[in-house]
């Protein structure tokens, strides 16, 4: 890395130069860089908002699952028959399932080389077991925190290879270049947290010839979430130069805990708690008991959200486990409750329901406990033996489960849509790569762990094709300095109107903090599990007025909320994008699917157990068979089409063929 300075508006900024620059610290990132270097890459440079501060090292389950090819010999499996697996979720390219599927074994050992600790049993076999959407139990686990262990081992290879670090680093902005047919990166924008109060305002530039952006998924959106404290996410940055997105509208939805943030799957469920809600005067309520018809039905409702987690359209009618989320959500959204489970009770009878009696209970959640040792009175006793981790994890973050109830809602979880990439996850930004749940490779129902393997691969990929096609160092080209200076002089001036703003004394301007706070509130509404086409057409004019006139209302009180500041203006645009992107899908004859519904007056299926007047559409599975692009154009437009997704290839066999084309550089033909 070589450092400079850049004079911009009077203003002396450091400027750094390095070969590729890593944006984020993240599982994926940090992957990358790890075979950027590997493969000869000298300089390569990660930049951080916080290290240790992301998704990757922050999120969990009761079992965090890494998703990959079998290993052991009751599961004999192929490459070809686990892409199927992904293609069958809809909406998802073949090729890019293919990849994902092939390395998925190379990554997964990569891993195990580097420390993580996935069990094995005496003969060596990585033996597997069925997560969601999976028919072959590939899934494996390395505990609750399987993601930590990545980015702990991840992180350390990175630093026993040499990689710099630049920690406390927000970036604020992709610097670009314009060409005939299109754009390329050529940098980036950042603000040295630590560094606010000097002239430079904390700007900093990069120069680079690639950029590799793993800054995880849109966690700044939702009010009601399960993203780490604090994590924004900077989709936005790369909506706003035009990087084409893929499937916005898909994300995931569930049941978590919100004091601290955690998925309630898995264990937590299967010991089948009591849930109830609080009114404003301090009322409680067994609001489930009011619509299922008799206590097993509703155990087992409860129990099955164990491993049927995310919400899905699928699982509400017949009284199914994604009910339970609808009336979590009613209470929490809709009556403005609060909601809770309790861990130290058993589901109470009320509303002609009998209370819970753990030897009347049958069926599949009997058998489960009674196998797994499980069959003591209270979910808490059922916990400590089906999962003693599950309470311990909740003590460390201070919550002792015997001594108080978990406040819980349904929240965002996962983006399974996110910006487009290509065969080796360049976007169509040239030396832009989008990698781990920032790209948007899933389709609509991946299967349950997959997206760490998808930020394995995609870092590894990414790595593979700049080492091999984008080597050649820095070009030293007049007209990207007159560029640079444009783009940055364009978010100096932002920030020093924002300073201007914040030091009178008017109720006009907004802060970064209320901005946040309305669009995090309008995405729960609006853009989570339950989404109506007539609200939708307020709701995306909202937001487009909301972020046209921003630049000129925000104000922030001190240098040191220009971060905040910046987080801010992305976030508006990845709300208005998004909000687009459904609305459209809705236009567009979009059903119900995923891990939401369309409420519909006209729908074929009646929401009558959450309200008497609420009707919502099925899927149109036509639709599984594309895939949604959108982009923000320079004009400020917001622009969809349905692309059909592509098939998985027949791929060559013959081996003298294959390593001739491996030989000659064939393989990085980009598609």
């Amino acid at each position: 890395m070589k450092e400079d300075k850049l004079k911009v508006k009077g203003r002396q900024l450091p400027l750094y130069r390095t070969h590729t620059l890593i944006i984020g610290s993240g599982a994926a990132s940090l992957n990358a860089v790890v075979h950027l270097k590997r493969q000869g890459i000298s300089e390569a440079l990660v930049v951080t908002n916080e290290l240790g501060g992301g998704i990757s090292a922050n999120a969990g389950s009761d079992k965090q699952t890494y998703y990959k090819l079998s290993l052991s010999d009751a599961n004999s499996d192929s490459p070809v028959e686990m892409a199927e697996s992904y293609y069958e979720g809809g909406a998802t390219h073949g090729d890019l399932a293919l990849i994902e599927s092939a390395l998925s074994a190379r990554e997964f050992f990569h891993l195990t080389e580097l420390g993580v600790d996935f069990p094995f049993n005496e003969f060596g076999e990585y033996v597997g077991y069925k997560t969601d959407h999976d028919p072959r139990g590939r899934g494996t686990s390395a505990g609750p925190w399987t993601s930590q262990q990545m980015v702990e081992s991840l992180e350390e290879e990175a630093r026993e290879l040499g990689v710099e670090i630049k920690d406390k680093v927000e970036i604020i902005g992709l610097l670009t270049s314009e060409k005939e047919d299109g754009k390329r990166v050529i940098g980036a924008l950042g603000i040295d947290k630590t560094s606010t109060e000097d002239d430079s305002l904390g700007f900093m530039v990069f120069r680079s010839e690639n950029v590799i952006f793993g800054v995880g998924g849109p966690g700044g959106l939702y009010e009601d979430s399960v993203y780490p404290e604090g994590h924004i996410g900077s989709i936005g940055i790369a909506l706003e130069k035009g990087a084409v997105a893929n499937n916005l509208t898909e994300g995931q939805y569930g049941i978590a805990s919100v004091d601290f943030r955690w998925n309630l799957s898995g264990s937590y469920q299967q010991v089948i708690p009591r849930y109830y809600s609080v009114d404003d005067s301090g009322k409680k309520r067994d609001f489930l008991n009011e619509v299922f018809p008799s206590t097993q039905k509703l155990a087992e409702a409860i129990f099955l959200k164990g491993y049927q987690w995310p919400f899905d359209p699928d699982k509400v009618e017949n009284y199914g486990s994604s009910l339970i989320d609808l009336l979590v959500y009613r209470e929490t959204r809709l009556k403005n409750c609060e909601v809770f489970m309790d861990f130290r009770q058993n589901p109470v009878g009320t509303e002609g329901l009998e209370d819970f009696d753990i030897d009347k209970l049958n069926g599949e959640p009997k058998e489960y406990l009674d196998n797994s040792g499980a069959l003591e009175g209270t979910p808490l006793e059922r916990l400590k033996q089906l999962n003693p981790e599950a309470i311990k994890l909740y003590r460390q973050n201070g919550i002792d489960l015997s001594k108080e109830s978990l406040r819980i809602a349904v929240c965002a979880q996962h983006n399974n849509g996110g910006l487009r990439g290509n065969r080796w996850w360049e976007s169509n930004i040239d030396h832009f790569f989008p990698v781990g749940e920032v790209n948007g490779s899933h389709g609509i129902s991946r299967p349950g762990g997959s997206a760490l393997n998808a930020g394995q691969v995609g870092g590894l990929r990414s790595a593979q094709y700049i080492s091999e096609i984008y080597s050649d160092e820095i070009k030293k080209d007049k007209r990207f300095n007159s560029e640079i200076k444009k783009q940055v002089g364009e978010k100096l001036n932002l920030a020093l109107a924002a300073l201007e703003r914040g030091s009178k004394a008017t109720s006009e301007p907004i802060s970064p903090d209320e901005v946040k706070h309305r669009i995090q509130r309008r995405m729960s509404r609006y853009g989570a599990l339950l989404r109506e086409e007539e609200e939708l057409n307020q709701v995306v004019k909202k937001a487009k007025n909301f972020q046209n006139n921003l630049c000129d209302r925000l104000k922030v009180a001190d240098v040191t909320e220009l971060p905040e500041m910046f987080q801010a203006l992305h976030l508006a645009i990845t709300s208005r994008v998004y909000l687009d992107a459904i609305s459209w899908y809705v236009k567009n004859e979009g059903g119900s699917r995923g891990s939401y519904l369309i409420g519909d007056p006209n729908g074929e299926k009646s929401l009558e157990h959450f309200s008497e007047d609420l009707r919502y559409r099925s899927e149109n599975k036509a639709l599984k068979k594309k895939v949604q692009e959108t982009k923000l154009s320079g004009k400020g437009d917001v622009q969809h089409c349905w692309v059909d997704r592509r098939e998985i290839p027949e791929s060559s066999q013959w081996f003298e063929n294959v390593w001739r084309n491996y030989r000659e550089g064939g393989v990085y033909e980009s598609e």
